[in-house]
């Protein structure tokens, strides 16, 4: 079990976390929330109908990580060239796509880091630091998603936009100030991998 998620009775899924892993995802998943920010509800607390009535952006996000995050719904970098004023039509689809459904992403994503935060913090770590997380089905779609968006944060800090820049990354050297950056990003990848395993019938 240590470093992989397997598969437990009732559809749920457990793997063996020691400490310093534990410390790096809840980091990792501390730092995605800052990088969401705070939904509408939020920034107007006491009214519990702000965010199902505000408006989402109607731009996409300055922040290449949030592009990653939040991208356009029609075309959108790395598409192919379109006419000037196809790719016109296309940036207004996106933004008014963005406009209804970006509040309700980001709202979803705070709670799949949060529910991942809070699961750890629950971890009864043994003597040697070590602790055994076990995860319900639907605790398991949420780490899901958190371990997702984590990837993706990470691999647009690596510039991973292929399969072929991932082979790349295994061929760093040590000394290479991206090398601590590109295994969180492989560990994940690895514990994503087993997770979706554990959901598959």
């Amino acid at each position: 079990m240590p470093g992989t998620f397997e598969p437990t009775s009732g559809g749920g899924a457990a793997v063996a976390l020691d400490e310093v892993e534990i410390s790096i995802i809840r980091s990792l998943a501390v730092q995605l929330l800052e990088l969401i920010g705070p939904g509408p509800a939020e920034e107007t607390p006491g009214d519990p109908l702000a965010e199902l009535f505000t408006n989402g952006p109607s731009e996409p996000p300055k922040d290449p990580v949030l592009q990653r995050l939040f991208p356009d719904a029609y075309g959108g970098p790395g598409g192919e060239a379109v006419p000037p004023e196809e790719a016109e039509e296309q940036r207004q689809y996106s933004s008014e796509f963005r406009r209804f459904t970006e509040n309700d992403l980001r709202a979803g994503k705070r709670e799949n880091a949060l529910a991942v935060i809070r699961s750890l913090d629950r971890l009864t770590t043994a003597g040697d630091g070590g602790a055994v997380l076990e995860l319900a089905p639907e605790d398991s779609r949420q780490w899901l998603g958190c371990l997702n968006d984590l990837r993706l944060a990470i691999g647009s800090r690596l510039d991973v936009t292929e399969e072929e820049d991932t082979d790349l990354l295994y061929r760093l050297p040590d000394e290479d100030p991206r090398k601590p950056m590109v295994m969180a990003y492989l560990w994940l990848g690895g514990l994503q991998e087993t997770l979706v395993q554990t959901l598959m019938p």
